[in-house]
């Protein structure tokens, strides 16, 4: 969950046996999100929510596309 300033995040995650939220507050940065759905939930990976606490933004450098050859001469 971002608030409104984008500057606090709260991760709820399941581990193991119960739920654990956790707080991190920016002190003069904002957390980068996305601009398509800015209020609606994402799933991300551990490397994700790492980039993310990092300062990445994740929408904007994504890795390259994989692509799958038709033909191999």
């Amino acid at each position: 969950f971002l608030n409104r300033q984008r500057n606090r995040i709260r991760v709820l995650y399941w581990e193991r046996n119960g739920f654990c939220l956790w707080l991190k507050r920016l002190e003069s940065e904002r957390f980068k999100t996305s601009p398509d759905e800015p209020d609606e939930a994402i799933v991300l990976t551990v490397q994700e929510l790492n980039w993310l606490l990092d300062g990445f933004d994740l929408w904007r450098n994504r890795p390259h596309q994989v692509l799958t050859p038709r033909f191999v001469a």
